[in-house]
């Protein structure tokens, strides 16, 4: 089968096949390195403007059926894997900042060029991690997860991943937005381009953000996770309990707060300067 092939605004200029494309098992691997295939790729016909590959999904879990493990070391550390799925062995020379300390990027992750990863990081398998990107120290980039470009995932950030069911959205990070220290998303989660998520905000797929600005409630579903709006600036708050007992304990919930859009100065607080980069 000839494959077809797409160029889309996100992928820094690289070309990736469609779902029209028979999928090689024997390089889902190599191609989702090299960028050609995605677990999710924008799609502006899609639902939430991305298009969600369960094909690739479903190649990368075939991977696992191979249950052959093998031994690896690093220095003192040793290691016992799926051989089918080990650590990504060709970073050295690359178009990227692997810093040393205990970092691991497992095959079938793909990193743009520029991308800053710090110690200790994890990187899994499927994930996409966009041009310019800096993952700081102690965050994990969980299986499909599609982080864009220009992207700081500052220390201590979990990106959940996901491979089954195969149908379902990974977490999406798109361009320049920025996740603060200690946040977690998770469960399909959509940020949107240039949103800023707040140091120790947790959103799943069905969380709730009160939005200050435009008087109403965002909320997602299982079938619909949450999408947080362009420019967003999401905070951690919180909300009184109902009911008798939870008054006289003085109980609230964890809430997230949309309580401004980006502007000159969230974006010049969470610049990250380019030497760092």
């Amino acid at each position: 089968m000839i494959a077809e092939v797409t160029s889309t605004p996100d992928d820094g200029g690289r070309t990736s096949r469609s779902a029209t494309t028979a999928i090689d098992p024997a390089r889902i691997l190599d191609d989702l390195e090299a960028g050609y295939l995605r677990a999710a790729e924008p799609d502006p016909a899609s639902p939430g403007g991305w298009r969600i590959r369960a094909d690739v999904k479903t190649a990368i879990l075939a991977c696992f059926a191979d249950r052959t493990t093998e031994d690896s070391a690093s220095g003192p550390l040793l290691f016992r894997d799926r051989a089918a799925v080990p650590p990504r062995a060709d970073l050295a020379g690359g178009p990227w900042r692997i810093v040393p300390g205990g970092t691991a990027v497992r095959r079938g992750a793909h990193l743009g060029d520029g991308v800053v990863v710090m110690p200790p990081s994890y990187i899994n398998v499927g994930a996409w991690v966009g041009d310019g990107t800096m993952v700081d120290s102690h965050v994990l980039v969980g299986s499909c997860a599609q982080i864009g470009a220009r992207v700081h995932l500052a220390a201590g950030v979990t990106i959940g991943g996901v491979l089954e069911p195969s149908g379902a959205r990974p977490v999406i990070v798109e361009d320049d937005a920025f996740v603060g220290a200690g946040s977690a998303l998770l469960e399909g989660v959509l940020v949107r381009r240039g949103a800023v998520i707040g140091a120790g905000v947790t959103l799943t797929g069905t969380s709730r953000i009160y939005d200050l600005v435009r008087d109403r409630l965002l909320q997602g579903t299982a079938e619909a996770p949450l999408v947080v709006p362009d420019g967003a600036v999401v905070i951690p708050g919180a909300r009184a309990l109902g009911g008798a007992f939870a008054s006289d304990h003085g109980l609230s919930v964890s809430v997230a707060l949309l309580v401004k859009d980006r502007d000159t100065g969230t974006s010049a607080r969470v610049a990250l300067e380019e030497a760092l980069r």
